[in-house]
């Protein structure tokens, strides 16, 4: 028989494991899933005797007939072919992919798992229909998981096919659920390319209705996350410094009418001084690092910053339920990857936090940034300090430009010039003091600031995150020139009231102070 066109969007993987399935029957199950829209199902039973496999085998076969979905077999060669069903699905320490297409024919379904660029090109090279990519997420479902990939590797390995042109279909694995789906689509789709489908197991096997459970998971494969409502648009991204300058007075106007949330989780260090700053930008702060308030603190409008300032296994714990929280409603999210490229543990937690959820700004210095790249990178940082360029101001643009694109976010480095960019123009932002760099915290609370301007301005990210730099950093300037400052010391109080001025100024109609912004763009 010719090989049949199939629909990968939502892909059943059967558990027939007590602690998955219950008391159950694993027919009915895959039925109700049929009827709620499955698109394709695989027989995965990896305990049962052939016998049994096969009986069960023909009678799902019988059952996905019924809809027009194929049934898959998993590993076992010699039950597909007894069952006659469409195919089958091999993992990597199954029997080959040559041999099981020789066995079963041209017109059969073969797919493959993978977790790397190298399985992926053999299997693709190798003829395989479609891939099963994973594992996403850690799972109960899956033993000896040789590697947890993440949305960062999933969207690799999309980007290699897209560059290779490999004619093959794709599906994600492992912990895909009604919290997850939507989000990773979205995220690791790279370039256009994004998976065609996602497999899931328990979230439809263990379901108390599998077909409510298979109609909402298809909904959601088909739907965007509620974060992507109010991502940067394309028209938005190459504006000139020009545009975005005469917005600056009406995103700081919005500010202090709305007097938005700013959730700050961050450390103790620098709590008192982000509520401070939060107050004089005109937000309303709370300095909330209880995971479990987030839910409730995410309905109120406001905006998330995560600062990655003091890390613990509870703390990352905490970030990830604020993140899905915040995720959840389309609340805005800074994230600040304090220190990350200091340490393997913090380089650890930067992949957790970003592979757990959406952010709608990464905000460090040129390290901290650096370290957010897909694969990492190897200039060594001391602390959480910013420490001194060792790379020139192109291939730093070239570097946040991609991250942004991939990330789909917007990124800002900070240094002497701050670069920002949502993905195709780079803006470099010549304010600011160096004394913000003699003082704890101050990157920190940019972050606080940021978070403010997207609460109040959520529909143009861009423009919200450069105002909200511009506020800072020329507030900044003034207050350095003040004759009571003589130092960091002094400095800090005077900062407090500049940031309060330049917003009054500018309600009551006053934009002298933006006469020093300096933005221009990297070519």
């Amino acid at each position: 028989m010719p090989k049949p066109q199939v629909d990968y969007s939502l892909y059943l993987v059967t558990d027939s494991t007590p602690a998955i399935l219950g008391s159950a029957d694993i027919c009915e199950v895959v039925e109700a899933a049929l009827k709620g829209g499955v698109t394709l199902v695989q027989y995965r039973d990896k305990t049962s005797d052939t016998g049994v496999l096969v009986s069960t085998g023909r009678k799902l076969h019988q059952i996905t007939k019924k809809y027009n979905v194929p049934l898959l077999i998993n590993d076992r060669i010699d039950v597909a072919l007894a069952v006659g069903c469409e195919g089958v699905h091999i993992g990597q320490d199954d029997l080959d992919l040559p041999t099981a297409r020789r066995l079963l024919g041209e017109d059969a379904i073969i797919g493959v798992t993978v977790s790397n660029i190298a399985e992926t090109e053999i299997a693709c090279k190798g003829g395989a229909d479609y891939l099963g990519i994973g594992t996403v997420f850690a799972t109960a479902t899956k033993e000896n998981t040789k590697s947890i990939i993440g949305t960062e590797g999933l969207q690799q390995i999309l980007l290699k096919i897209l560059a290779e042109q490999w004619p093959v279909k794709t599906v994600c694995i492992g912990g895909m659920n009604a919290s997850t789906i939507s989000r990773v689509i979205w995220q690791s789709t790279g370039n256009g390319k994004s998976v065609d489908g996602v497999a899931v197991v328990s979230a439809i096997m263990a379901a108390k209705d599998p077909e409510a459970a298979s109609r909402e998971l298809l909904q959601l494969v088909k739907s965007p996350p509620a974060f992507a409502k109010a991502a940067v648009t394309p028209g938005q991204q190459n504006r000139n410094p020009k545009e975005l300058l005469s917005m600056v007075p009406y995103i700081i106007k919005s500010v202090d009418n709305k007097k938005p949330l700013s959730h700050n989780m961050t450390n103790l260090v620098v709590q008192n001084f982000a509520a401070n700053v939060a107050l004089s930008v005109g937000a309303s702060p709370i300095m909330a690092n209880y995971g479990e308030e987030a839910k409730d603190l995410a309905q109120l409008g406001g905006a998330l910053v995560i600062n990655m300032g003091t890390v613990t296994p509870d703390g990352l714990t905490n970030y990830l339920k604020a993140l899905k929280a915040y995720n959840d409603v389309g609340g805005p999210v800074v994230f600040d990857p304090v220190g990350a490229g200091a340490t393997a543990v913090r380089r650890s937690a930067v992949k957790t936090i970003l592979g757990g959820g959406f952010v709608d700004v990464i905000k460090g210095n040129q390290s901290e940034i650096l370290s957010c790249v897909p694969g990492g990178s190897k200039v060594q940082q001391r602390g959480v300090d910013s420490g001194e360029s060792t790379q020139n101001i192109q291939e730093l643009a070239s570097a946040i430009r991609e991250l942004a694109r991939l990330r789909r976010n917007v990124v800002v480095m900070t240094g002497k010039t701050d670069l920002v960019t949502s993905g195709e123009t780079v803006y470099a932002i010549d304010n600011g003091h160096e004394y913000l760099g003699n003082v704890t915290g101050t990157g920190c609370c940019l972050g606080t600031t940021i978070s403010a301007v997207l609460a109040a301005h959520p529909n143009d990210k861009l423009s919200a995150t450069i105002t909200g730099i511009l506020h800072y950093s020329i507030a900044a300037e003034i207050a350095a020139e003040r004759n009571d400052v003589k130092g960091p010391g002094t400095f800090v109080p005077a900062f407090i009231d500049e940031l309060y001025n330049v917003r009054k100024a500018t309600v009551s109609g006053d934009t002298e102070w933006l006469k020093r912004a300096k933005v221009s763009v990297i070519s």
